[in-house]
Order: structure tokens, then sequence, then C-alpha cells
């Protein structure tokens, strides 16, 4: 017997409604992202049920990745400690000693476009008035010394990176010795391109501030270290073979302060000595020495030690002037810790070309893409450094590679390419220029092949001096190809005004030829043939 088949249609109402029941529902779904894809709300109901996603579709708020108390600064403030107390003093602030003056003239450079490394990561210049370009200018032209100011933390460390830069920039345009070199640290010992042995000192670093007695905590420069003698304090410094051209020193220059008067002595080479009576004043003091050729030189406080702030010596030739001035643990915070007058006076001895800042490192937090506050900071670290050092060029460098620990091994970390993006815009509001680091690092390989190349540690995140040797190279063929780039310019200009001066000249030539010389005799007139 057949069997009638049924009739489902009047159960589809029922389906209907378990769509519209799934559909309501995903509706109520906040917005997703797949990747890099962000995915919309799918609201079928967007008449009835008004969703507002544009909180959802704004970036994370920052957590709090540091202290911002910490980098609270009054920048009218500063300029008015400033002009305070760089204003023209009757006390003595250079004291000299000239066993042989340099009376030699820096050369103009002309420079090699080759590269060390295979991908050029080139500078970004934001500035409207092309400051990079003028740094440049001075790296080719200038007669006098060229001066370099890196400001960072960990990662430079010991010299590392900046020894390289600097031995590649004094190999190509001259110069020579190992540039800043504390009083006192317990870090002296990491470094290799000078060998410092102190004696009667004790050394705070700013990172501790807290801990050093009141008077030595208002007086830190951009070092990161204030030294404070007992009777008899001293310092030894030493070039080394580490690096070309750490022993082609030709001058030093000792910075303290003496509020009291005090007794110092100086010796060079382990063989010549000469004492020094300082006059106590609150301003930063300085003895040059200058010699044909200086190994080793001692600095040493024979009375006065009350209120007396070592800081340390600064080694150069006549050329490029490297100066490490590296903090652990600093994000660039302890800049704003620093004296801005001692750091203007010691800058108005000196006067840098250029000021590097090579911070963010330490700020990173894997899967924080936000970093609005930390940006603002370094803007305002650029506007510090602008009123310490007036006359210099600022860099910003992007955070170096780093790679974190997951369940398929080292990753790099997610947060780079938009701190990265951070620093870049920090730059550009600030018309500073900016070079990604990362990006150099990344062209070598990135931080695993680094690490599996033995250029960094295995926490993925310092390099050593084998990969600061690397990551330097870029760095110096980015300023070097700014370079190459000046003097083509230059000499195209040189070119063009040559030739618009001959053809004036020629010009001038024919003026003169037809003022001096006699008018050429009349053409005599063809006889007439009809004449007899």
């Amino acid at each position: 017997m057949n069997t009638p088949e049924k009739d489902y249609t009047h159960h589809s109402w029922l389906a209907a409604a378990a769509l519209i029941a799934v559909l309501v529902a995903v509706s109520f779904i906040p917005p997703q992202s797949v990747g890099s894809v962000k995915l919309r709300r799918a609201n079928i109901l967007s008449d009835l049920l008004p969703f507002d996603d544009a909180e959802a579709a704004e970036p994370a708020a920052e957590p709090a990745l540091f202290d911002e108390e910490e980098f609270h600064i009054d920048m009218a403030a500063v300029a008015e400690r400033i002009e305070a107390d760089t204003t023209p003093r009757e006390v003595q602030t250079t004291y000299e000693w000239l066993l042989a003056q340099d009376t030699a003239r820096r050369e103009r450079t002309v420079p090699d476009s080759a590269r060390f490394v295979a991908t050029l990561t080139p500078i970004e210049d934001f500035s409207d008035s092309g400051r990079i370009r003028a740094f440049c200018d001075t790296l080719l032209n200038a007669p006098r010394p060229v001066r370099i100011a890196f400001l960072g933390d960990s990662f430079v460390e010991g010299d590392i990176l900046t020894a390289d830069l600097r031995e590649r920039l004094q190999t190509a345009y001259s110069g020579g010795g190992a540039g800043f070199a504390p009083m006192d640290s317990p870090l002296t010992a990491f470094r290799r391109t000078v060998k410092t042995q102190s004696k009667g000192w004790t050394a705070y670093n700013i990172m501790q501030r807290k801990a050093a007695p009141a008077p030595l905590r208002e007086n830190f420069y951009v070092s990161g270290w204030v030294c404070q003698p007992a009777a008899g304090a001293s310092t030894r410094w030493e070039s080394t073979d580490y690096r070309k051209r750490l022993d082609s020193c030709t001058t030093a220059r000792i910075f303290f302060l003496s509020k009291r008067d005090s007794r110092v002595e100086v010796t060079l080479n382990d063989t010549e000595r000469r004492g020094f009576d300082i006059t106590g004043d609150a301003a930063v003091r300085q003895i040059a020495v200058s010699a044909p050729h200086i190994h080793s030189l001692a600095f040493k406080v024979l009375s006065g030690t009350e209120d007396f702030v070592g800081y340390g010596a600064v080694f150069e030739g006549r050329g490029v002037v490297v100066d490490n001035y590296s903090v652990r643990s600093n994000n660039g915070q302890a800049m704003f810790w620093t004296n801005p007058s001692v750091n203007a006076q010691i800058n108005a001895m000196l006067g840098y070309d250029l000021v590097v800042l090579q911070y963010g490192l330490n700020i990173m937090q894997p899967g924080v893409k936000n970093y609005t506050n930390y940006a603002g900071q370094i803007e305002k670290m650029i506007a510090y450094v602008r009123q310490c050092f007036p006359g210099a060029a600022v860099l910003v460098l992007g955070v170096s590679d780093r790679s974190v620990k997951t369940d398929t091994g080292f990753e790099p970390m997610d947060a780079i390419p938009h701190m990265l993006d951070y620093q870049r815009s920090a730059a550009r509001n600030t018309g500073a220029a900016f070079w990604p680091t990362c990006d150099a690092m990344r062209a070598l390989g990135g931080m695993e092949q680094f690490v599996k190349n033995g250029w960094a540690g295995k926490d993925y995140t310092h390099i050593n001096y084998a990969g600061g040797r690397r990551v330097a190279w870029a760095l110096f063929d980015a300023i070097n190809a700014g370079a190459s780039e000046v003097y083509t310019r230059q000499r195209i200009d040189e070119l063009r005004r040559r030739a618009e001066q001959a053809v004036l000249d020629s010009v001038r030539r024919a003026a003169v030829d037809r003022r001096i010389l006699p008018a050429p005799a009349p053409a005599p007139e063809p006889l007439n043939p009809h004449v007899q």
C-alpha cells in the first residue's frame, strides 16, 4: 500500500524564524580582526538596534608603559636656566696646555660612494631647513672637528655600535680618538675602546640619582654620571688598538665643576706633568691639552675636593668625534634629570653638529600597538636637545629588531612596526630626521639571523660588538649616502658656476679687446674700371 507523502510546508515558518534568530545573534557580535583584515559588524537590525562601533574601531588605549611623571619638563624654565647660567663670566673657564698646537686645517673630503652593506637604509629627513644636509656639508667641508653625540640605552653600552660608527667616519672623513670617557664608572671595564683606571672617586648614575648627595643630583650631564672625589682622587685614560684611529689623538678636554678653589694636576703620556690652580665658581671648566700624540692622560685632584664634580674627558683628533652617552635602562627620560645649563656650557665648548637619540627598546611590549604617549615624550626629548645643543641636527633612531619566544620558536615582536610608526611620526612632527634601525637589521636577516651568526645575545634583544659593527656599517652607509648626495650637488653647482664664469669672462675679454685694441683699418674701396 502506498503511503501518502507528508506535507512539510507548514514548517517553513520554523526555518525562517531560526534564520532570523541567527542573524539577530550575529548582529551582536562586535567587529573582529582576522590577521590584518578588519571585519565589520553584520547588523541587519541597524535601524532598530544601532551600535556604536567607533570605540571598537579605534586602536586600544596605550597601557601604562612608563611613568609619565618621569618625563615632566618645563621647557620655558629650561630656556631661562640656560640663559641665566651661560651668560659671559669673568672667571676663567678654559685652561690650555699646548705642547704643540695643531695649526693644520682639516682638508675637504671627497666621499666614496661604495657601501659596506648590500641594502641601503636611507635617513629620512623631515626638517624644512635641511639640518641633516647641513650636517653633511659640515662633514665634507668644515676645517674644524665634526662632533656627534650618541644618546642611548644599553643597546650601545660599552661603545657597542658607536665604536664601529666612529671608526668608519674617522677613516672616511679624518679624525681620531675615542670621544667621551667618564671620570669613573663601574662599566669602564666593559668598554674596549679606552682603558680607564680610577682611584678615590665615588660615581653616581643618573638612573639612581636619588642616592646621590643633593648638590651632585642637580649637576648631571647627559653622560649620565657625576663623580665626587676624595683627597688625591685620580683617573688615567689610555687609548687602545681595539679600533682604527683610536690612538690618533691630538687633543684631550677634561670637564669638571669646581665651586671652590682647587688645585688639579694633569699628566701627559706618563711623562709631562702640569698643575692648574682653579678659581672657585659654578661654571663648568675644561682643561684642553694639545700635543702631537696623546696616548695616555691622567687627572688628579690635589686639593679643593669639596663641591668638586668630575664628568670626564673627550679624546679627539682633527676630524670626526663620536661621543657615546649611553645610560642603561634609560628610555630617554634621564635627559630631563640633567642640568640643562651644564649641557649647554659643555656644548658651548665643544659645539655638537649631530645628536642621535636611540631609545624605545625597553618601552615595547608584545601585543601593544599604541605608543601615542611615548611619541609625545620623544617630541619633548627633541625639543630639550635643541635647547641644550642648538646648533645640532637631531636624528631619531627607530627601535632595533627584537624577537620573542612563541610555541613555534622565536618570532619578531608584533609591536615593532607600530613603535617605528610612532617614532617616525615624532620625528616628522618636530622636523627631525629618522633612521629605521629595524629595517637595516632585517636587511641583514633580522634578529633571528643575528643570533645564529653570533651577532646578538640569546635574549634576542641586545646586539654584541659583532652585531653592532653590522648596524654601524648600515648607519654609516646612510650618512655617507647623504654626504655623497650633498657633494654631488655642490660639485654640479661648482661646475655650473665655472661655466657661467667662463662665458662671462669671454664677454668681458671681448669688451676689453674692443676698448684697447686699435680699430681695424677700413677696407680699400674697389677700383672703378670705368675710370681711365
